[in-house]
């Protein structure tokens, strides 16, 4: 069987904080691995070592440029990792590559037939646009081009890439559109088709299921279940790791260890329970004869003649306890509670007439909307369908193309952004939290971190090596310290573990103030238990029934 990435020894850390240590594993094709262990554990930067590998085989300047470009600078690794093979990577940080780029084209550079059709594309230009010899030689260039394409299984790609992306939820519309005017979902999918359009031996996916519809994510398991390379794929996706994965390697933040077992979902989640429980049972033995051992070593110390054999004793108590697996802790949680609004007028929050366009592509026009003290609205729509965009709107982060955003008597704002965008790269996380707050003294800052767990190092790590878990929680972190009395979220559930997504849940059903909820998460809806819908790209607004919670998985 050929191995196309193999580790051996890999030991990683984050400042004085050790992700895993001497952990050795391979994949090899057929190999179907779910990466799994909470939000932070270390999950995102093992998987952009291995993708900052597969590029940099060779120079120790070649291993440094892959680490910078994956924001891999403040991450320390020892080990060997090798790739024989070539290697697709979708990463959780999607804000990349040329903005102008057609969405088409951002696909297609993914096995190098982009740059062919762009030069088709000019010749086809020169042929419209000129006339006499000079459109003669166009058409010269055209056949010839044409040919070379065809030649290169340049059109059965392209075919295969659109089949791609609408089956991801992408139609033609968009793949004629530029980068830069889709969506933060839509430009997430565009990454995902690239890479499965790429074809690579290994795939290396991050979330694959973020920002996917109910359709999209059943053809997504189809197509890893067909799949004939090896891949690891990180998911809190439960159904698409009992679906697809034929192995399980958890990387347990507690002890520092990955562990590898070579069975399925659910044949590893009993293997797993089995495996702690015989290391209770191990360390309540142990414990026991070590304590019957101390005592008859203590008793026997106090008799001279007995001082060496009871030296014996303790040493081997001392023993019994060190060969010991360590046992699992108890993995902690962010405790999450949203901030007590404070005061605000009736009507906090209004928007009316908003239009918005980016170049021809008209997103939606005319939508109005009031936001009530403590009310409760989700926005539904199709990806594309401008939800993020509206959000933005009423976040004051773009201004709409016609119409306006009033801000009513005391409106404190708290906007959770998909993408993130709240947090500056730039700055660490205990910065970022202390910009949010300047009203919070050093010990402050450090105890709400602490209650989303960015406690000691992990509070001064640079906000950019962060998971998108860890981005999540530091971003729900800024929102605790805001008193807004209006939220909007955008999918702040995404990149949870179970655990902190039921934390977020609590919190939406009891914040006393109101919220605007952008999400493809049904329980995030029940949850808020919202009074009203807004339907984009139309912008009616209904009243809330239970007849539109099927379309939030759809949407």
């Amino acid at each position: 069987m050929r191995i196309v990435i193999n580790v051996q020894n890999l030991t990683m850390r984050i400042g004085a904080r050790q992700l895993v240590a001497d952990a050795s594993f391979r994949v090899d094709k057929g190999m179907r691995i779910g990466l799994v262990g909470r939000n932070g554990a270390g999950k995102t930067t093992m998987t952009k070592l291995l993708a900052a590998a597969s590029v940099a085989q060779g120079t120790s300047q070649a291993v440094a440029d892959a680490d910078e470009r994956h924001g891999l600078e403040a991450v320390e690794h020892e080990g060997l990792i090798t790739c024989n093979g070539s290697v697709g990577y979708l990463p959780q940080d999607t804000r990349v590559g040329d903005l102008n780029e057609i969405t088409r084209d951002r696909v297609l550079s993914a096995r190098g037939i982009d740059a062919l059709l762009a030069r088709i594309r000019r010749a086809e230009e020169k042929i419209a646009t000129t006339s006499g010899n000079a459109q003669a030689k166009a058409l010269d260039r055209y056949t010839r081009l044409d040919h070379e394409f065809t030649m290169a299984g340049g059109y059965a790609a392209a075919s295969e890439a659109a089949r791609i992306c609408a089956s991801l939820g992408l139609p033609d519309r968009v793949l004629d559109q530029p980068i830069g005017t889709l969506s933060g979902g839509q430009r997430r999918r565009v990454e995902l088709a690239r890479v499965l359009f790429q074809q690579p031996d290994t795939l290396l996916l991050d979330e694959p299921t973020n920002h996917l519809d109910h359709d999209s994510i059943l053809w997504l398991r189809d197509h890893l279940r067909a799949y004939s390379g090896g891949f690891i794929v990180i998911s809190h996706d439960v159904e698409l790791l009992r679906d697809t994965v034929n192995q399980i390697m958890y990387l347990d933040a507690g002890r520092g260890v990955l562990d590898v077992y070579h069975l399925g979902w659910d044949a590893y989640l009993k293997q797993r329970a089995d495996d702690e429980n015989r290391r209770r049972r191990e360390r309540a033995n142990a414990e026991k004869k070590a304590a019957a051992l101390r005592a008859q070593g203590e008793k026997m110390r106090a008799k001279a003649t007995k001082a060496v054999a009871a030296q014996q004793m303790l040493k081997r108590a001392d023993r019994l306890m060190e060969g010991l697996e360590a046992e699992r802790a108890q993995e902690k949680v962010a405790h999450l509670r949203f901030p007590d609004p404070a005061p605000c007028g009736k009507v906090p929050l209004r928007a009316a007439g908003l239009s918005k366009a980016y170049g021809s592509l008209e997103v939606f026009a005319g939508v109005d909307l009031a936001i009530d003290r403590g009310s409760r609205v989700v926005v539904l729509g199709l990806n594309g369908a401008g939800k993020t965009t509206l959000l933005r709107l009423l976040a004051g982060i773009e201004q709409p193309d016609s119409g306006r955003v009033q801000a009513g008597t005391g409106l404190k704002l708290g906007y959770y952004a998909q993408e993130h965008e709240t947090i500056d790269d730039s700055r660490t996380v205990v910065e970022n939290l202390r910009s949010a707050a300047p009203g919070l003294d050093d010990t402050e800052v450090r105890s709400v971190l602490g209650s989303f767990l960015f406690s000691g190092a992990d509070a001064d790590k640079p906000a950019r090596v962060l998971s998108g878990g860890e981005k999540t929680r530091l971003a729900l972190a800024l929102l605790v310290v805001s008193s807004a009395n209006v939220l909007l979220l955008d999918e702040p559930t995404n990149n949870l573990d179970p655990a902190s997504r039921e934390e977020i849940l609590h919190a939406l059903g009891t914040f006393a103030g109101a919220v605007v909820l952008v999400t493809h998460d049904e329980g995030a809806v029940k949850a808020l238990n919202p009074d009203r819908v807004l339907l984009l790209p139309d912008g009616d607004e209904d009243l809330w029934s239970e007849d539109y919670l099927e379309l939030v998985t759809l949407a």
